[in-house]
């Protein structure tokens, strides 16, 4: 199982934080997965200009061409200005219309206040959903009050971190399986 963790800002440490721990977790429940975490802070991304996400190069190409292989995703976002971050939006306008088909996709948000977590229900899930995701229902959100020195010390946030794992692992596992169950119906 391929999951990919996108950490979808270029500023701030509370979500990289966020989604180290997160990524921590999976490697100690689930070793056999293969993860990868792409920081967008690390990453030179060009903006979408239309063309066809494998004829992008660098790492555009780069980043495109491991989302697109995941059969996971772990979106952690921060929200600014009561919006996602443009980096994040930018990374979807990069991949097709259905690039989320037969992919689990899963979410944490950190912001700075509690009136912020409609932000998931009306944005970022519309956007999942119009891509064919496999959406897990229930994300994780963090506010600027769970965190001291870059570390998470709500431990009912680490409680709900682990749980998005497990929800996440277990999802795409199902999904997985009954593609495979449906697919072994043919002959060819």
């Amino acid at each position: 199982m391929k999951i990919v963790g996108i950490s979808g800002s270029i500023v701030g440490s509370k979500t990289r934080t966020a989604m180290e721990y997160t990524f921590k977790a999976i490697a100690e429940k689930y070793p056999d997965a293969e993860v990868t975490l792409i920081d967008l802070a690390e990453y030179k991304v060009q903006f979408s200009d239309g063309r066809n996400y494998m004829e992008y190069e660098g790492d555009t190409g780069y980043v495109t061409k491991t989302i697109m292989e995941a059969d996971a995703i772990i979106i952690g976002t921060p929200v600014f200005q009561a919006s996602i971050p443009g980096t994040l939006k930018n990374i979807f306008d990069l991949l097709p219309v259905n690039a989320f088909r037969d992919k689990v996709v899963s979410m944490l948000v950190t912001a700075g206040t509690s009136k912020h977590f409609l932000i998931v229900e009306q944005q970022l899930k519309p956007i999942l959903a119009y891509m064919k995701a496999q959406i897990v229902q229930t994300y994780v959100f963090i506010e600027e009050q769970d965190f001291h020195r870059k570390e998470i010390v709500n431990d009912d946030v680490l409680f709900r971190l682990d749980r998005l794992v497990e929800d996440t692992v277990m999802l795409t596992e199902t999904y997985t399986n009954i593609r495979k169950e449906k697919e072994a119906q043919y002959d060819f």
